[in-house]
């Protein structure tokens, strides 16, 4: 059993005070995928997602960004 992220109930609260632009600010530097994962299931059970198509739009780029393979250059 997960504990829920800290960071998604920060980010979360950030939303539902009306502070979207620090919340996005917040999601592009967000740690893994799992705490973007719970951030959209924090926001779906609180009806905030749909509301906010930005933050919508923001958590789904970043957990496309973060879950793919990481490119390097060589030296």
């Amino acid at each position: 059993m997960s504990r829920q992220s800290i960071w998604a109930t920060k980010v979360a609260a950030l939303i539902q005070g009306g502070n979207s632009q620090a919340a996005l600010a917040q999601i592009k530097v967000a740690p893994t995928v799992k705490d973007l994962q719970q951030l959209r299931s924090l926001l779906t059970t609180k009806g905030l997602l749909s509301k906010n198509r930005l933050v919508d739009e923001a958590t789904a780029d970043q957990i496309v960004a973060l879950s793919a393979p990481r490119l390097h250059r060589s030296p």
